[in-house]
């Protein structure tokens, strides 16, 4: 399977020109054989334009989310669109089930081949440290997967790179590839190179991180979006630029690496 990592620069509060940029990374991706792309986390307000989160949620039947459905679709590829903010109570009125009825969320969705909303991940861990994504937003409480091209693809956001614990839940549900949107800012270069890449080394997954590149008033993303292999090698990966990431992952590679170095049977709880 071949996948592309959109690493998009970011217009604060412009979902129209955000979401128009990733369309344009995603047929880049299709014409380059991409099966998979991944969008950043955000992309399509900015994650730290935190003032225009209630104006853009919506529920996963909204506008946004229906069109990036559509980049899907049109493109004929599998589509993890970064995330968007969802409005949890128009969601449950269009009968979604959600974890609350009300309330905003930092909301991961996979879409098929044919732009079918296959799985809904949001995120768990809201970042601390007083900021205004743990006031504005309701964390996540469900871990979800999806099957795709011999691959059970599991998802993640951002911070929580830094909880293992939740990466180990995957690994014990048979996921070999982890995608993780993303909008991690300078100055936690090392940060962001070594937990990404801690995650695919202990469970011996592929582990694909994506992140923007875009500046902000109080902030810089850092890009260096990246695909780690099963043994923590990096296969491709960006500087801090607009860029498109491209690896190919090989489904059979997880079960020999497995063999070869068999932890995970040697877990105790």
């Amino acid at each position: 399977m071949k996948i592309a990592l959109a690493q998009l620069d970011q217009t604060a509060g412009d979902v129209t020109e955000n979401v128009d940029r990733a369309a344009t990374a995603v047929a880049d991706a299709a014409t380059r054989g991409a099966d998979l792309v991944v969008l950043p986390e955000l992309f399509t307000v900015g994650f730290f334009a935190f003032e225009s989160y209630a104006r853009v949620a919506e529920g996963l039947d909204g506008q946004t989310f229906g069109r990036l459905a559509d980049i899907a679709a049109d493109h004929g590829v599998g589509l993890l669109a970064g995330s968007h903010v969802e409005d949890l109570e128009a969601s449950a009125d269009a009968g979604v089930d959600v974890p609350a009825t009300e309330g905003l969320a930092n909301t991961c969705v996979f879409y098929d081949r044919g732009g079918k909303r296959r799985a809904v991940y949001r995120k768990h861990h809201l970042f601390g440290y007083e900021s205004a994504e743990a006031r504005l937003l309701t964390a996540g409480e469900r871990l979800s997967t999806v099957e795709f091209e011999d691959f059970t693809v599991g998802m993640s956001t951002c911070y929580d790179l830094r909880f293992p614990e939740l990466y180990r839940r995957l690994a014990d549900r048979g996921v070999t590839l982890v995608c993780v949107p993303s909008a991690w800012p300078f100055p936690r270069v090392e940060h962001w190179k070594t937990l990404a890449r801690a995650r695919a080394i202990e469970n011996l997954t592929y582990v694909a991180a994506t992140n923007g590149a875009a500046e902000f008033e109080d902030a810089t993303l850092l890009g260096r979006s990246t695909v780690y292999d099963p043994w923590g090698t990096t296969l491709a990966s960006a500087g801090d630029d607009p860029a498109l990431v491209v690896a190919d992952l090989d489904p059979d590679r997880i079960e020999s690496v497995r063999e070869e170095f068999p932890a995970l049977r040697d877990r105790r709880d």
